[in-house]
C-alpha cells in the first residue's frame, strides 16, 4: 500500500496519454461515424516528426527546453498533414459507400504509414532514442515524477481546456456539433460539412501528436510499430468513455491507465497469480476492463453522443 500513490500517479500519466489519442478516435467517429484505425499511426508520425526536427533542423547543442516547442510544432504539422491527406484522398471518396470499405482502407493506411516511416528512418526497426529534458526527477512526498512526465502533466489538462473552449464557444466548434447531430440539416443551414470533417481530423491529429511527443519523453525511445497497440488501447478508452463523447474519451483513458497500472502492480502479489501481473499482461487486463464495461454499460461511462441517422 505504500506504493499506491506512486502507482496512481503512474496510471494517471499513462491514462492521460491514452486520452489524448482517444480524442481523435471519438471526434472522427462522432462526426462521420468512421473508426479510423490508422489513428495510432498518426500518433507515431507525430513522434517521428518531432524527432526529425531535432535531428535535421536544430543544432546538436540546442537545449531541450528550447527545442521542445519547435519539436512539438513539427510533430503537429506532420501528424495534421498526414491526417488531412488521409481524409481527402483515402476516406472522402468512400464516404457514403459500404461501411466496411473505409475500415479496410484504414487498416491498409496504417500498414502503409508504418512502412513509410521504416523506409525513411531505417533505424526505426529497432527502438530509436528520443531526446530527453534535462533535470529531475522530482519528488513530492512518496511520489516520484520523471522529468519527461512534466510535459504530459501540463499538456493533457491544457489540451482538454482548449478543446472544450473550441467546441463550445467557437463558430467552427458549434458547426462540428451540428454536423455530428445531423450532417444533412447542417448543410441546409450553410455549414461546410467537408471543412468541418477536415477540422475534426486535424484536431484529432494535433492531440495525437502531443501524445506522441509525450510518449517519447516518457519512455526515451520511439519505434515505427509503437502506434499499433497504443492505438488499440486509445480506441478502447474512447469506447469506455462513450464513443463520440470527447470528455468521455479522456475519462476513459484515465480509467484505463489507472486500471492497467494497478493490475500489473498488484495482481502479481496474489497467490498463484504472479504470472498474470507481468507487463506483458497489461494489454490483456485493459481489454478485460473493456469487456466488463460493455457488458454492464454498453454506451460507455458517460454515454455515446452520436445521433441516430437511420
Amino acid at each position: 500500500m505504500n506504493e499506491l500513490p506512486q502507482q496512481l500517479v503512474n496510471g494517471l500519466l499513462l491514462g492521460s496519454m491514452y486520452g489524448l489519442v482517444a480524442i481523435g478516435y471519438t471526434m472522427v467517429y462522432g462526426i462521420v461515424q468512421l473508426i479510423n484505425f490508422a489513428h495510432g499511426e498518426i500518433f507515431m508520425m507525430g513522434a517521428f516528426g518531432a524527432l526529425a526536427v531535432h535531428l535535421w533542423v536544430l543544432p546538436e547543442d540546442t537545449s531541450m527546453w528550447v527545442a521542445l516547442p519547435l519539436m512539438l510544432i513539427g510533430a503537429i504539422l506532420v501528424a495534421s498533414l498526414v491526417a488531412v491527406g488521409a481524409e481527402r484522398f483515402a476516406y472522402r471518396p468512400l464516404r457514403g459507400g459500404p461501411r466496411l470499405a473505409p475500415l479496410i482502407t484504414a487498416i491498409g493506411l496504417s500498414l502503409a504509414l508504418q512502412q513509410a516511416v521504416w523506409a525513411w528512418f531505417p533505424e526505426a526497426k529497432s527502438a530509436r532514442p528520443f531526446p530527453q529534458i534535462e533535470g529531475g526527477p522530482f519528488h513530492i512526498g512518496s511520489v516520484t515524477i520523471q522529468t519527461g512526465d512534466i510535459f504530459l502533466l501540463c499538456a493533457a489538462p491544457i489540451s482538454m481546456a482548449v478543446l472544450g473552449y473550441f467546441v463550445m464557444k467557437t463558430r467552427t466548434g458549434r458547426g462540428m456539433q451540428a454536423t455530428a447531430q445531423d450532417p444533412d440539416t447542417a448543410k441546409l443551414m450553410g455549414i461546410n460539412t467537408n471543412r468541418i470533417i477536415v477540422v475534426a481530423f486535424a484536431l484529432g491529429a494535433l492531440f495525437a501528436a502531443v501524445g506522441g511527443v509525450a510518449n517519447g519523453l516518457k519512455y526515451g525511445e520511439i519505434k515505427y510499430t509503437m502506434g499499433f497497440i497504443l492505438g488499440l488501447k486509445a480506441f478502447t478508452a474512447a469506447v469506455l468513455g462513450g464513443i463520440g463523447n470527447i470528455y468521455g474519451a479522456m475519462i476513459g483513458g484515465l480509467v484505463l491507465g489507472v486500471a492497467e497500472t494497478l493490475a500489473t502492480a498488484y495482481i502479481a502479489d496474489v497467490p498463484g497469480m504472479d504470472q498474470f501481473g507481468s507487463q506483458s499482461w497489461a494489454s490483456v487486463w485493459a481489454f478485460v476492463l473493456l469487456i466488463l464495461v460493455l457488458l454492464l454499460r454498453p454506451q460507455g461511462l458517460l454515454g455515446e453522443r452520436v445521433a441516430d441517422r437511420a
